[in-house]
Protein backbone atom coordinates (compact mmCIF):
# COMPACT_ATOMS: atom_id res chain seq x y z
CA UNK A 1 0.00 0.00 0.00
CA UNK A 2 2.75 2.44 0.93
CA UNK A 3 5.99 3.03 -0.85
CA UNK A 4 8.14 2.19 2.15
CA UNK A 5 9.68 -0.78 3.93
CA UNK A 6 7.08 -2.34 6.18
CA UNK A 7 7.91 -2.41 9.86
CA UNK A 8 5.97 -4.48 12.37
CA UNK A 9 3.76 -2.48 14.67
CA UNK A 10 3.39 -3.61 18.26
CA UNK A 11 -0.39 -3.58 18.74
CA UNK A 12 -1.70 -5.15 21.90
CA UNK A 13 -5.31 -5.62 20.82
CA UNK A 14 -5.17 -6.51 17.13
CA UNK A 15 -8.30 -5.73 15.15
CA UNK A 16 -7.58 -8.81 13.02
CA UNK A 17 -7.81 -11.12 16.04
CA UNK A 18 -10.91 -9.30 17.24
CA UNK A 19 -12.60 -9.63 13.84
CA UNK A 20 -11.66 -13.34 13.59
CA UNK A 21 -12.96 -14.09 17.08
CA UNK A 22 -16.14 -12.04 16.59
CA UNK A 23 -17.12 -13.56 13.25
CA UNK A 24 -16.21 -17.08 14.47
CA UNK A 25 -18.49 -16.65 17.49
CA UNK A 26 -21.29 -15.33 15.25
CA UNK A 27 -20.86 -18.26 12.84
CA UNK A 28 -20.80 -20.78 15.71
CA UNK A 29 -23.90 -19.21 17.25
CA UNK A 30 -25.72 -19.35 13.91
CA UNK A 31 -24.84 -23.04 13.45
CA UNK A 32 -25.85 -23.84 17.04
CA UNK A 33 -29.17 -22.03 16.54
CA UNK A 34 -29.81 -24.02 13.35
CA UNK A 35 -29.00 -27.30 15.12
CA UNK A 36 -31.23 -26.53 18.10
CA UNK A 37 -34.10 -25.44 15.86
CA UNK A 38 -33.68 -28.60 13.79
CA UNK A 39 -33.52 -30.82 16.87
CA UNK A 40 -36.49 -29.37 18.76
CA UNK A 41 -38.82 -28.04 16.07
CA UNK A 42 -38.19 -30.01 12.87
CA UNK A 43 -40.21 -33.04 14.04
CA UNK A 44 -43.13 -30.84 15.00
CA UNK A 45 -42.88 -29.11 11.65
CA UNK A 46 -42.97 -32.50 9.88
CA UNK A 47 -46.01 -33.57 11.92
CA UNK A 48 -47.87 -30.33 11.11
CA UNK A 49 -46.98 -30.71 7.48
CA UNK A 50 -48.19 -34.33 7.47
CA UNK A 51 -51.47 -33.16 9.03
CA UNK A 52 -51.95 -30.75 6.15
CA UNK A 53 -51.24 -33.53 3.65
CA UNK A 54 -53.78 -35.83 5.32
CA UNK A 55 -56.40 -33.08 5.32
CA UNK A 56 -55.67 -32.30 1.67
CA UNK A 57 -56.05 -35.99 0.77
CA UNK A 58 -59.27 -36.16 2.79
CA UNK A 59 -60.60 -33.09 0.99
CA UNK A 60 -59.92 -34.68 -2.41
CA UNK A 61 -61.46 -37.98 -1.24
CA UNK A 62 -64.55 -36.28 0.18
CA UNK A 63 -65.00 -34.25 -3.01
CA UNK A 64 -64.88 -37.40 -5.16
CA UNK A 65 -67.33 -39.11 -2.81
CA UNK A 66 -69.80 -36.29 -3.19
CA UNK A 67 -69.57 -36.28 -7.03
CA UNK A 68 -69.75 -40.07 -7.42
CA UNK A 69 -66.27 -40.37 -8.98
CA UNK A 70 -64.75 -42.29 -6.10
CA UNK A 71 -64.42 -45.58 -8.03
CA UNK A 72 -63.43 -44.14 -11.39
CA UNK A 73 -60.09 -45.30 -12.77
CA UNK A 74 -58.67 -41.78 -13.17
CA UNK A 75 -59.42 -40.92 -9.55
CA UNK A 76 -58.05 -44.25 -8.30
CA UNK A 77 -54.78 -43.56 -10.14
CA UNK A 78 -54.66 -39.98 -8.77
CA UNK A 79 -55.33 -41.29 -5.27
CA UNK A 80 -52.57 -43.89 -5.63
CA UNK A 81 -50.07 -41.20 -6.61
CA UNK A 82 -51.05 -39.08 -3.58
CA UNK A 83 -50.73 -42.00 -1.16
CA UNK A 84 -47.47 -43.32 -2.62
CA UNK A 85 -45.85 -39.89 -2.80
CA UNK A 86 -46.70 -38.99 0.81
CA UNK A 87 -46.35 -42.54 2.29
CA UNK A 88 -50.05 -42.69 3.28
CA UNK A 89 -52.06 -45.90 3.87
CA UNK A 90 -55.78 -45.53 2.95
CA UNK A 91 -58.80 -47.72 3.64
CA UNK A 92 -62.42 -46.88 2.69
CA UNK A 93 -65.47 -49.04 3.35
CA UNK A 94 -69.19 -48.67 2.92
CA UNK A 95 -71.48 -48.25 5.92
CA UNK A 96 -72.53 -51.84 5.35
CA UNK A 97 -68.95 -53.02 6.01
CA UNK A 98 -68.19 -53.72 2.34
CA UNK A 99 -64.54 -52.90 1.43
CA UNK A 100 -64.39 -50.22 -1.24
CA UNK A 101 -60.85 -48.78 -1.59
CA UNK A 102 -57.52 -49.77 -0.02
CA UNK A 103 -53.89 -48.94 -0.91
CA UNK A 104 -52.03 -51.71 0.95
CA UNK A 105 -51.93 -55.49 0.57
CA UNK A 106 -52.95 -56.38 4.11
CA UNK A 107 -56.07 -54.24 4.38
CA UNK A 108 -57.59 -56.37 7.19
CA UNK A 109 -55.43 -54.63 9.79
CA UNK A 110 -56.70 -51.25 8.56
CA UNK A 111 -60.29 -52.51 8.63
CA UNK A 112 -59.91 -53.77 12.21
CA UNK A 113 -58.46 -50.41 13.35
CA UNK A 114 -61.32 -48.60 11.65
CA UNK A 115 -63.78 -50.75 13.56
CA UNK A 116 -61.96 -49.94 16.78
CA UNK A 117 -62.37 -46.21 16.10
CA UNK A 118 -66.03 -46.56 15.10
CA UNK A 119 -67.02 -48.64 18.15
CA UNK A 120 -64.45 -47.29 20.61
CA UNK A 121 -62.88 -50.69 21.24
CA UNK A 122 -59.22 -49.71 21.58
CA UNK A 123 -56.58 -52.01 23.02
CA UNK A 124 -55.36 -50.92 26.48
CA UNK A 125 -53.13 -47.84 26.22
CA UNK A 126 -53.80 -47.27 22.52
CA UNK A 127 -56.44 -44.58 22.56
CA UNK A 128 -53.86 -42.00 21.37
CA UNK A 129 -53.66 -38.20 21.48
CA UNK A 130 -56.27 -36.24 19.56
CA UNK A 131 -54.58 -33.44 17.57
CA UNK A 132 -57.68 -32.14 15.79
CA UNK A 133 -61.33 -33.16 15.87
CA UNK A 134 -64.17 -32.05 13.57
CA UNK A 135 -67.73 -33.29 12.92
CA UNK A 136 -66.63 -35.41 9.97
CA UNK A 137 -63.09 -36.43 10.94
CA UNK A 138 -60.53 -36.65 13.72
CA UNK A 139 -56.73 -36.71 13.65
CA UNK A 140 -54.82 -38.66 16.32
CA UNK A 141 -51.25 -39.52 17.11
CA UNK A 142 -51.27 -43.17 18.12
CA UNK A 143 -48.93 -46.14 18.60
CA UNK A 144 -49.72 -49.50 17.06
CA UNK A 145 -49.80 -52.16 19.81
CA UNK A 146 -48.50 -54.83 17.40
CA UNK A 147 -45.64 -53.03 15.62
CA UNK A 148 -44.95 -50.48 18.39
CA UNK A 149 -44.68 -47.82 15.67
CA UNK A 150 -46.25 -44.39 16.07
CA UNK A 151 -48.67 -43.27 13.40
CA UNK A 152 -50.59 -40.15 12.50
CA UNK A 153 -54.12 -41.48 11.88
CA UNK A 154 -57.17 -39.75 10.42
CA UNK A 155 -60.64 -41.32 10.66
CA UNK A 156 -64.10 -40.08 9.74
CA UNK A 157 -66.92 -40.27 7.21
CA UNK A 158 -67.37 -39.04 3.64
CA UNK A 159 -70.31 -37.23 2.08
CA UNK A 160 -71.91 -40.48 0.83
CA UNK A 161 -71.80 -42.01 4.35
CA UNK A 162 -68.74 -44.18 3.77
CA UNK A 163 -66.04 -44.49 6.41
CA UNK A 164 -62.29 -44.09 5.92
CA UNK A 165 -58.98 -44.47 7.72
CA UNK A 166 -55.72 -42.83 6.65
CA UNK A 167 -52.43 -43.28 8.48
CA UNK A 168 -48.82 -42.14 8.04
CA UNK A 169 -45.94 -43.56 10.04
CA UNK A 170 -43.96 -41.07 12.16
CA UNK A 171 -40.88 -43.24 12.56
CA UNK A 172 -39.40 -42.24 9.14
CA UNK A 173 -39.91 -38.64 10.16
CA UNK A 174 -37.90 -39.14 13.35
CA UNK A 175 -35.19 -40.97 11.45
CA UNK A 176 -35.08 -38.09 8.95
CA UNK A 177 -34.78 -35.59 11.80
CA UNK A 178 -31.93 -37.53 13.41
CA UNK A 179 -30.19 -37.93 10.07
CA UNK A 180 -30.62 -34.21 9.35
CA UNK A 181 -29.19 -33.36 12.76
CA UNK A 182 -26.11 -35.52 12.21
CA UNK A 183 -25.64 -34.12 8.72
CA UNK A 184 -26.04 -30.58 10.00
CA UNK A 185 -23.51 -31.28 12.75
CA UNK A 186 -20.90 -32.59 10.29
CA UNK A 187 -21.55 -29.81 7.80
CA UNK A 188 -21.56 -27.21 10.60
CA UNK A 189 -18.16 -28.32 11.89
CA UNK A 190 -16.75 -28.23 8.35
CA UNK A 191 -18.28 -24.80 7.72
CA UNK A 192 -16.94 -23.57 11.05
CA UNK A 193 -13.38 -24.66 10.20
CA UNK A 194 -13.50 -23.40 6.60
CA UNK A 195 -15.34 -20.24 7.65
CA UNK A 196 -12.76 -19.55 10.35
CA UNK A 197 -9.98 -19.76 7.78
CA UNK A 198 -11.88 -17.52 5.36
CA UNK A 199 -12.67 -15.04 8.14
CA UNK A 200 -9.01 -14.92 9.12
CA UNK A 201 -8.00 -14.27 5.51
CA UNK A 202 -10.65 -11.58 5.09
CA UNK A 203 -9.78 -9.92 8.41
CA UNK A 204 -6.10 -9.94 7.42
CA UNK A 205 -6.97 -8.35 4.08
CA UNK A 206 -9.02 -5.68 5.87
CA UNK A 207 -6.52 -5.05 8.66
CA UNK A 208 -3.39 -4.74 6.50
CA UNK A 209 -4.48 -1.42 4.90
CA UNK A 210 -5.36 -0.15 8.38
CA UNK A 211 -1.91 -1.12 9.63
CA UNK A 212 -0.40 0.71 6.67
CA UNK A 213 -2.46 3.78 7.56
CA UNK A 214 -1.14 3.47 11.12
CA UNK A 215 2.42 3.44 9.76
CA UNK A 216 1.60 6.50 7.67
CA UNK A 217 0.29 8.39 10.71
CA UNK A 218 3.37 7.29 12.70
CA UNK A 219 5.66 8.74 10.04
CA UNK A 220 3.54 11.90 9.80
CA UNK A 221 3.76 12.38 13.58
CA UNK A 222 7.54 12.46 13.10
CA UNK A 223 7.08 15.14 10.38
CA UNK A 224 8.07 12.70 7.63
CA UNK A 225 5.83 13.41 4.65
CA UNK A 226 7.58 11.30 1.99
CA UNK A 227 5.42 8.21 2.58
CA UNK A 228 2.17 8.13 0.58
CA UNK A 229 -0.84 5.86 0.46
CA UNK A 230 -1.07 4.08 -2.89
CA UNK A 231 -4.13 1.82 -2.58
CA UNK A 232 -6.02 1.31 -5.82
CA UNK A 233 -9.27 -0.14 -4.47
CA UNK A 234 -12.29 2.14 -4.41
CA UNK A 235 -13.46 1.63 -0.84
CA UNK A 236 -13.63 3.47 2.49
CA UNK A 237 -10.04 2.63 3.42
CA UNK A 238 -8.75 4.01 0.12
CA UNK A 239 -10.92 7.09 0.68
CA UNK A 240 -9.33 7.56 4.12
CA UNK A 241 -5.84 6.92 2.72
CA UNK A 242 -6.27 9.49 -0.05
CA UNK A 243 -7.45 12.06 2.45
CA UNK A 244 -4.44 11.30 4.64
CA UNK A 245 -2.28 11.96 1.57
CA UNK A 246 -3.98 15.34 1.23
CA UNK A 247 -3.52 15.92 4.95
CA UNK A 248 0.18 15.09 4.59
CA UNK A 249 0.54 17.53 1.69
CA UNK A 250 -1.38 20.21 3.58
CA UNK A 251 0.73 19.76 6.71
CA UNK A 252 3.91 19.89 4.66
CA UNK A 253 2.71 23.04 2.95
CA UNK A 254 1.64 24.57 6.27
CA UNK A 255 4.98 23.82 7.90
CA UNK A 256 6.70 25.33 4.88
CA UNK A 257 4.55 28.44 5.25
CA UNK A 258 5.32 28.56 8.99
CA UNK A 259 9.02 28.39 8.25
CA UNK A 260 8.59 31.13 5.69
CA UNK A 261 6.65 33.17 8.22
CA UNK A 262 9.40 32.57 10.76
CA UNK A 263 11.92 33.84 8.24
CA UNK A 264 9.76 36.89 7.68
CA UNK A 265 9.59 37.34 11.44
CA UNK A 266 13.35 37.41 11.55
CA UNK A 267 13.28 40.09 8.91
CA UNK A 268 10.72 42.03 10.97
CA UNK A 269 13.02 41.85 13.97
CA UNK A 270 15.80 43.29 11.85
CA UNK A 271 13.39 45.93 10.63
CA UNK A 272 12.80 47.08 14.19
CA UNK A 273 16.33 48.39 14.27
CA UNK A 274 15.34 50.80 11.53
CA UNK A 275 12.26 52.11 13.33
CA UNK A 276 14.18 54.85 15.09
CA UNK A 277 15.45 56.18 11.79
CA UNK A 278 11.92 56.07 10.38
CA UNK A 279 10.60 57.97 13.38
CA UNK A 280 13.27 60.63 12.98
CA UNK A 281 12.36 60.97 9.31
CA UNK A 282 8.70 61.21 10.27
CA UNK A 283 9.35 63.99 12.79
CA UNK A 284 11.47 65.83 10.26
CA UNK A 285 8.69 65.66 7.66
CA UNK A 286 6.07 66.79 10.17
CA UNK A 287 8.24 69.70 11.24
CA UNK A 288 8.72 70.71 7.61
CA UNK A 289 4.99 70.54 6.87
CA UNK A 290 4.00 72.45 10.01
CA UNK A 291 6.62 75.17 9.57
CA UNK A 292 4.72 77.07 6.85
CA UNK A 293 1.25 77.22 8.51
CA UNK A 294 2.83 78.05 11.90
CA UNK A 295 4.81 80.92 10.31
CA UNK A 296 1.66 82.25 8.62
CA UNK A 297 -0.34 82.05 11.83
CA UNK A 298 2.43 83.78 13.77
CA UNK A 299 2.84 86.54 11.15
CA UNK A 300 -0.83 87.35 10.83
CA UNK A 301 -1.32 87.18 14.62
CA UNK A 302 1.53 89.69 15.11
CA UNK A 303 -0.06 91.91 12.46
CA UNK A 304 -3.34 91.88 14.34
CA UNK A 305 -1.54 92.62 17.60
CA UNK A 306 0.35 95.60 16.13
CA UNK A 307 -2.81 96.89 14.37
CA UNK A 308 -1.13 97.07 10.96
CA UNK A 309 -4.53 97.51 9.39
CA UNK A 310 -7.30 98.90 11.56
CA UNK A 311 -10.13 98.52 9.09
CA UNK A 312 -12.59 95.66 9.77
CA UNK A 313 -12.07 94.10 6.32
CA UNK A 314 -8.34 93.63 6.92
CA UNK A 315 -8.86 92.23 10.42
CA UNK A 316 -11.42 89.73 9.07
CA UNK A 317 -8.95 88.68 6.36
CA UNK A 318 -6.19 88.17 8.94
CA UNK A 319 -8.53 86.12 11.15
CA UNK A 320 -9.70 83.96 8.22
CA UNK A 321 -6.10 83.20 7.25
CA UNK A 322 -5.29 82.21 10.83
CA UNK A 323 -8.40 80.01 11.08
CA UNK A 324 -7.76 78.43 7.68
CA UNK A 325 -4.15 77.58 8.52
CA UNK A 326 -5.17 76.28 11.96
CA UNK A 327 -7.81 74.06 10.32
CA UNK A 328 -5.22 72.69 7.88
CA UNK A 329 -2.87 71.94 10.76
CA UNK A 330 -5.68 70.21 12.66
CA UNK A 331 -6.57 68.02 9.69
CA UNK A 332 -2.94 67.18 9.07
CA UNK A 333 -2.37 66.23 12.72
CA UNK A 334 -5.46 63.95 12.67
CA UNK A 335 -4.28 62.29 9.47
CA UNK A 336 -0.80 61.83 10.91
CA UNK A 337 -2.21 60.26 14.07
CA UNK A 338 -4.31 57.89 11.95
CA UNK A 339 -1.34 57.00 9.77
CA UNK A 340 0.91 56.52 12.77
CA UNK A 341 -1.62 54.16 14.37
CA UNK A 342 -1.85 52.11 11.18
CA UNK A 343 1.91 51.88 10.63
CA UNK A 344 3.11 51.37 14.19
CA UNK A 345 0.05 50.26 16.11
CA UNK A 346 -0.83 46.67 17.10
CA UNK A 347 -4.55 46.87 16.33
CA UNK A 348 -6.12 43.60 15.11
CA UNK A 349 -8.00 44.19 11.86
CA UNK A 350 -11.42 42.54 12.16
CA UNK A 351 -12.61 41.05 8.87
CA UNK A 352 -16.34 40.92 8.21
CA UNK A 353 -18.66 40.24 5.28
CA UNK A 354 -20.69 43.21 4.07
CA UNK A 355 -22.31 44.69 0.96
CA UNK A 356 -19.76 47.10 -0.55
CA UNK A 357 -22.36 48.46 -2.97
CA UNK A 358 -24.53 49.63 -0.07
CA UNK A 359 -21.49 51.09 1.71
CA UNK A 360 -20.53 53.17 -1.37
CA UNK A 361 -24.13 54.39 -1.86
CA UNK A 362 -24.30 55.56 1.77
CA UNK A 363 -20.94 57.32 1.46
CA UNK A 364 -21.94 59.10 -1.75
CA UNK A 365 -25.17 60.22 -0.14
CA UNK A 366 -23.22 61.92 2.67
CA UNK A 367 -20.91 63.83 0.26
CA UNK A 368 -23.58 64.58 -2.34
CA UNK A 369 -23.41 68.31 -1.56
CA UNK A 370 -19.70 68.43 -2.48
CA UNK A 371 -20.46 67.11 -5.98
CA UNK A 372 -23.19 69.72 -6.37
CA UNK A 373 -20.94 72.57 -5.20
CA UNK A 374 -18.23 71.66 -7.72
CA UNK A 375 -20.78 70.81 -10.42
CA UNK A 376 -19.30 67.32 -10.87
CA UNK A 377 -21.29 64.57 -12.60
CA UNK A 378 -21.18 61.33 -10.63
CA UNK A 379 -21.49 57.98 -12.41
CA UNK A 380 -22.15 54.90 -10.25
CA UNK A 381 -24.33 52.32 -11.97
CA UNK A 382 -23.88 49.37 -9.58
CA UNK A 383 -27.20 48.44 -7.93
CA UNK A 384 -26.91 44.72 -7.17
CA UNK A 385 -25.38 43.72 -3.81
CA UNK A 386 -21.71 42.71 -3.92
CA UNK A 387 -20.49 41.06 -0.71
CA UNK A 388 -16.81 41.20 0.26
CA UNK A 389 -14.64 40.29 3.27
CA UNK A 390 -12.86 43.30 4.79
CA UNK A 391 -13.03 45.81 7.63
CA UNK A 392 -16.00 47.97 6.63
CA UNK A 393 -14.92 51.04 8.65
CA UNK A 394 -11.39 51.07 7.23
CA UNK A 395 -12.58 50.37 3.67
CA UNK A 396 -14.98 53.28 4.01
CA UNK A 397 -12.00 55.46 4.97
CA UNK A 398 -10.19 54.30 1.81
CA UNK A 399 -13.20 55.18 -0.37
CA UNK A 400 -13.52 58.55 1.36
CA UNK A 401 -9.87 59.37 0.55
CA UNK A 402 -10.26 58.21 -3.07
CA UNK A 403 -13.42 60.31 -3.55
CA UNK A 404 -11.88 63.38 -1.86
CA UNK A 405 -8.79 63.02 -4.02
CA UNK A 406 -10.97 62.75 -7.16
CA UNK A 407 -12.98 65.86 -6.18
CA UNK A 408 -9.80 67.85 -5.60
CA UNK A 409 -8.29 66.93 -9.00
CA UNK A 410 -11.32 66.61 -11.30
CA UNK A 411 -11.10 68.82 -14.40
CA UNK A 412 -12.31 68.97 -17.98
CA UNK A 413 -15.66 67.24 -18.32
CA UNK A 414 -15.85 67.06 -14.53
CA UNK A 415 -16.92 63.42 -14.35
CA UNK A 416 -16.22 61.04 -11.49
CA UNK A 417 -17.04 57.39 -12.19
CA UNK A 418 -17.07 54.65 -9.55
CA UNK A 419 -17.02 51.00 -10.65
CA UNK A 420 -17.36 47.66 -8.85
CA UNK A 421 -16.16 44.80 -11.07
CA UNK A 422 -16.18 41.09 -10.22
CA UNK A 423 -13.02 39.25 -11.24
CA UNK A 424 -11.88 35.63 -10.91
CA UNK A 425 -11.37 35.51 -7.16
CA UNK A 426 -11.85 39.09 -6.04
CA UNK A 427 -13.79 42.34 -6.47
CA UNK A 428 -12.04 45.42 -7.87
CA UNK A 429 -13.34 48.88 -6.92
CA UNK A 430 -12.20 51.87 -9.00
CA UNK A 431 -12.64 55.66 -8.66
CA UNK A 432 -11.99 57.53 -11.94
CA UNK A 433 -11.92 61.30 -12.42
CA UNK A 434 -11.42 63.30 -15.59
CA UNK A 435 -8.42 65.62 -15.57
CA UNK A 436 -4.65 65.61 -16.01
CA UNK A 437 -2.85 62.26 -15.81
CA UNK A 438 -0.21 61.75 -13.11
CA UNK A 439 3.37 61.89 -14.47
CA UNK A 440 4.71 58.34 -14.85
CA UNK A 441 7.73 59.05 -12.66
CA UNK A 442 5.37 60.06 -9.81
CA UNK A 443 2.98 57.06 -9.95
CA UNK A 444 4.99 55.00 -7.46
CA UNK A 445 5.77 57.92 -5.11
CA UNK A 446 2.24 59.27 -4.64
CA UNK A 447 1.72 56.69 -1.83
CA UNK A 448 4.65 58.09 0.22
CA UNK A 449 3.99 60.39 3.17
CA UNK A 450 3.96 64.11 2.36
CA UNK A 451 4.70 63.54 -1.35
CA UNK A 452 2.87 66.06 -3.56
CA UNK A 453 2.85 65.97 -7.38
CA UNK A 454 1.56 69.54 -7.76
CA UNK A 455 2.46 71.40 -4.57
CA UNK A 456 0.70 74.59 -5.63
CA UNK A 457 -2.50 72.72 -6.37
CA UNK A 458 -2.23 70.78 -3.12
CA UNK A 459 -1.73 74.00 -1.19
CA UNK A 460 -4.80 75.44 -2.91
CA UNK A 461 -7.22 72.87 -1.46
CA UNK A 462 -5.33 72.35 1.79
CA UNK A 463 -3.90 68.88 1.14
CA UNK A 464 -1.16 67.51 3.38
CA UNK A 465 0.05 64.62 1.20
CA UNK A 466 -1.02 62.04 3.82
CA UNK A 467 -4.36 60.78 2.41
CA UNK A 468 -2.93 58.22 -0.02
CA UNK A 469 -0.42 57.09 2.63
CA UNK A 470 -3.39 56.27 4.85
CA UNK A 471 -4.96 54.33 1.96
CA UNK A 472 -1.73 52.38 1.52
CA UNK A 473 -1.47 51.56 5.24
CA UNK A 474 -5.13 50.47 5.48
CA UNK A 475 -5.01 48.16 2.45
CA UNK A 476 -1.66 46.65 3.40
CA UNK A 477 -3.00 45.91 6.89
CA UNK A 478 -5.66 43.78 5.15
CA UNK A 479 -3.15 42.39 2.60
CA UNK A 480 -5.04 43.79 -0.39
CA UNK A 481 -3.71 45.20 -3.67
CA UNK A 482 -4.13 48.81 -4.76
CA UNK A 483 -2.82 51.20 -7.41
CA UNK A 484 -3.39 54.04 -9.84
CA UNK A 485 -3.79 53.93 -13.63
CA UNK A 486 -3.42 56.82 -16.09
CA UNK A 487 -5.83 57.31 -18.98
CA UNK A 488 -5.85 59.94 -21.74
CA UNK A 489 -8.64 61.87 -20.06
CA UNK A 490 -7.98 61.20 -16.39
CA UNK A 491 -6.77 58.91 -13.59
CA UNK A 492 -8.31 55.87 -11.87
CA UNK A 493 -7.42 54.80 -8.33
CA UNK A 494 -8.35 51.18 -7.48
CA UNK A 495 -8.16 48.52 -4.77
CA UNK A 496 -9.10 44.84 -4.50
CA UNK A 497 -11.38 43.17 -1.96
CA UNK A 498 -11.80 39.43 -1.34
CA UNK A 499 -15.21 37.88 -2.02
CA UNK A 500 -14.31 34.45 -0.65
CA UNK A 501 -14.54 33.07 2.87
CA UNK A 502 -10.96 31.72 2.69
CA UNK A 503 -8.06 34.00 3.48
Amino acid sequence: MFREEKKPLQIRHSIRRKMTALFSVVLLAALAACWLANNFFLEQYYVRNKEKILKAAYGRLDEASGTGTLEETAFIEELGVICETNNISLFVMENSGQVKIYTMKDYKLMRNRLYMYLFGQFPPGEKGEILEEKDTYAIRMNADSYSRVEYLEMTGSLKNGEFFLMRAALEPIRESVQLANRFLLYVGLSVLVIGGLIIQMVSRRLSEPLLELARLSQRMSALDFDVKFSGEEDDEIAFLGNHMNRLSETLEKTISELKTANNELQKDIEQKTKNEEMRREFLSSVSHELKTPIALIQGYAEGLKECINDDPESRNFYCEVIMDEAGKMNRMVKNLLTLNELEFGSEVVTMERFDITLMIHNLLQSVKILFEQKQVRLVFEQTEPVFVWANEYKLQEVMNNYISNALNHVEGEKVIKITVRRQTDRVRVGVFNTGKPIPEQDLERIWDKFYKVDKARTREYGGSGVGLSIVKAVLESMHRNYGAVNYENGVEFWFDADDRAQA
